[in-house]
């Protein structure tokens, strides 16, 4: 791999990664209304994730799933039923929200694989690997599938770490804002509302 090829796929994968989108917006919400320990850990939910997305694009299985109108529409219906339901939870949550760093190993366990799920069922990441990676390979360079690999790894990466700096500056954020009581009653809405854009974004989402 050449390493301006690299440089470059980096820095369009910084671009990308911090650019609004659900998996940001949904890192930055557990962030606001828990803690940042609760962001990471769904970040480390949603990067493996990933890792399933790129083998998938790898070994050309996100090929079949663009190409079968069928099985994209399983995985997109899915999708978007899944943070469908995470948003009535949230609007029927009336409870205050109260931060803490002390919440217990199966919360961080609990959003780390909500974070997982929310991902697979997401099918534009998969068709999002399926057109980025292609375009840094070098045929000349070796297995294509390979350098597809290590060009989702080095993605993967960067989004950790990245999302990680984001759950600590959502957490600072909203350690002021949630001073305010009337802004403290209305995040579990501002969460639910956050959600229910992000499944209707994947519901309507086209091949």
């Amino acid at each position: 791999m050449d390493g301006l090829a690299i440089l470059a796929f980096l820095g369009t994968a910084v671009v990308l990664t911090i650019a609004p989108g659900p998996d940001i917006l949904f890192v930055i919400a557990q962030s606001m209304t828990q803690n940042k320990m609760a962001g990471i850990a769904t970040a480390l939910g949603l990067c493996t994730g990933l890792l399933v997305h790129i083998a998938f694009a790898a070994a050309g299985i996100s090929a079949i799933i663009y190409q079968s109108s069928i099985a994209f529409s399983v995985v997109k219906y899915a999708g978007a039923a899944y943070l469908l339901y995470l948003a009535w939870q949230a609007f029927r949550d009336q409870s205050n929200v109260a931060l803490s760093n002390d919440a217990s190993p199966f919360t961080y366990r609990k959003l780390y694989k909500k974070g997982i799920i929310m991902n697979l069922l997401n099918p534009k990441v998969s068709l999002f690997f399926l057109a980025l990676l292609p375009q840094f390979t070098d045929p000349t360079a070796g297995s294509v599938p390979l350098q597809m690999v290590l060009f989702g790894c080095i993605f993967l990466i960067q989004a950790l770490l990245i999302f990680s700096v984001v759950s600590v500056a959502a957490h600072k954020t909203s350690t002021l804002v949630l001073r305010h009581p009337r802004i403290q009653r209305r995040l579990n809405v501002i969460q639910g509302t956050l959600f229910t854009v992000i499944g209707l974004q994947i519901l309507f989402s086209r091949q």
